[in-house]
């Protein structure tokens, strides 16, 4: 963005300090009158035919300018990705907990992960423990849907949980 004299061409549309389209002036008149108001020329449309400039405070443009960027990344919500662990022999009690807290991450706009973690025998029987994964997914499948299919890496067995669109 150029402001006073980095503003190079000729001929510019000028919009005055109080908003009204004042018209197509030269560069240097614009300079002038914006001087004689104790304010900025600053271009705002450069790829206008002729460049579109406004008077105003540029101080106070680039301040309302930063705000405005800050709210609108106040706005928005990084999702992070939470993990609940499990084991394929895990208690109803025990169970009904972590899907209580799933379904707490997911509720603020979180993936989650749900790993079912085997230890020694257990890897003998990993339907076991895929059971106990899809159930927790089945409990949530009001509020979130799998995201990635469920896959068995080495000693654990994980699937994805993904928020589905806001409710209206």
């Amino acid at each position: 963005m150029r402001i006073n004299k980095e503003i190079r061409a000729p001929k510019i549309r000028l919009i005055g300090k109080d908003g009204q389209q004042i018209g197509v002036v030269d560069n240097a008149d614009a300079q002038s009158q914006a001087r004689n108001d104790g304010l900025d020329l600053v271009e705002i449309s450069p790829n206008a035919k002729p460049p579109v400039c406004k008077i105003i405070d540029y101080g106070k443009f680039r301040y309302q300018m930063t705000k405005k960027e800050r709210e609108s990344k106040k706005a928005q919500h990084q999702a992070k990705l939470k993990e609940i662990k499990v084991k394929p022999n895990i208690d109803e009690h025990d169970l009904q907990v972590k899907i209580k807290r799933a379904r707490e991450f997911i509720d603020k706009g979180n993936k989650v992960r749900v790993t079912c973690m085997f230890r020694g025998r257990e890897m003998a029987r990993p339907e076991l423990g895929q059971k106990v994964a899809k159930r927790i997914a089945e409990e949530l499948s009001d509020i979130a849907q799998t995201e990635a299919p469920p896959k068995q890496m080495g000693r654990n067995y994980s699937l994805v949980l993904a928020p589905m669109g806001k409710k209206k």
